[in-house]
């Protein structure tokens, strides 16, 4: 049977698997990025990964394909530009150096871009070739997959759905630009919104305050919460409905830790959208939750092998 060695690098820990051409998982596995900074530390693991799925894929008699690899920055022509939360990737052609260390073919792009066409390949989206992907975190990133394949804009520099602006003169974003939907629509930026009504009411900071704790306030109508995720689903809408005046993508895919509430967290965003959004650009595109939690990015890492 035909394998990928696929590969999601995070800042943290890097998960991998061996993927199918059909998207069955047939090994996967975890390694912790301990000293992340260290020079050849990440390609060292990198180069453990492959030594260990070969192996494995030889003991079971499985054929091994490729090697595809997500990367949290942006890539061209398998050069890794900006991985701001591993410098020592920064400049390195990891298609040519994991090809030369492994005789295998090997492709490498952008994280949020795999975890999209993930999404579209082997989630619930369905037989569709049209998908825009968000994913809303720390920040907000995004992929843009049209006719089936990712679209970067010229040299991969486009897709930075999470930088567009919807706020020309409002607060700055840490790209350097201000008014960006990351700015506003972010996890991160939901709790910093949250902690400053805590102190503004008076109430008492809990020790912990994520997406999920805010969310689960908002479910019991406490009304700090109730106001921050209020404003997050309608900056999450404004964005998502120019990037739909713009691309009327079949499916508008939305995934993140905080998008695994479900439908309580989907359809609010939906309605706001929807009643914003030009009925004709509109009337084709579905709103849906992301269906492949922390698989998402190396299951299109295979995909990005096989396609």
């Amino acid at each position: 049977m035909e394998y990928a060695i696929a590969i999601d690098v995070g800042g943290n820990q890097i998960k991998y698997a061996l993927v199918s051409r059909s998207g069955t998982i047939g090994y996967e596995s975890i390694k912790t990025i301990k000293q992340p900074g260290r020079h050849q530390h990440v390609i060292d693991l990198l180069k453990q990964i492959v030594t260990e799925a070969q192996a494995y894929a030889n003991a079971t008699k499985w054929r091994v394909t490729g090697i595809g690899i997500g990367v949290p920055s942006l890539v061209e022509k398998g050069v890794v530009l900006f991985a701001n939360n591993l410098p020592e990737l920064d400049n390195i052609n990891l298609e040519t150096l994991m090809s030369d260390f492994s005789r295998l073919r090997v492709r490498v792009a952008n994280d949020a871009d795999l975890m999209g066409l993930g999404e579209v390949r082997y989630g619930n989206a369905g037989d569709i070739s049209d998908a825009i992907f968000l994913t809303i975190g720390t920040g907000i990133g995004g992929a843009l997959i049209l006719n089936k394949q990712l679209y970067n804009g010229y040299k991969n520099r486009g897709g930075e759905l999470g930088h567009i602006i919807i706020d020309q003169h409002g607060i700055p974003c840490s790209c350097g630009a201000r008014g960006c939907l990351e700015a506003y629509a972010s996890v991160n930026a939901l709790t910093n919104q949250y902690r400053e009504l805590l102190v503004a009411s008076q109430h008492p900071m809990p020790p912990t305050v994520d997406g999920r704790y805010i969310f689960n306030r908002y479910l019991a109508s406490e009304k700090e919460a109730v106001a921050v995720m209020q404003r997050h689903f309608g900056w999450l809408a404004t964005g998502i409905v120019s990037l739909i005046h713009i691309f009327a993508p079949q499916q508008v895919i939305i995934g993140g830790g905080i998008s695994e509430a479900g439908e309580d967290y989907i359809d609010p965003i939906r309605r706001l959208a929807y009643a914003a959004a030009m009925k004709e650009s509109a009337c084709f595109t579905h709103i849906v939750a992301a269906s492949l939690g922390n698989k998402a990015g190396y299951l299109g890492a295979a995909a990005l092998v096989f396609s």
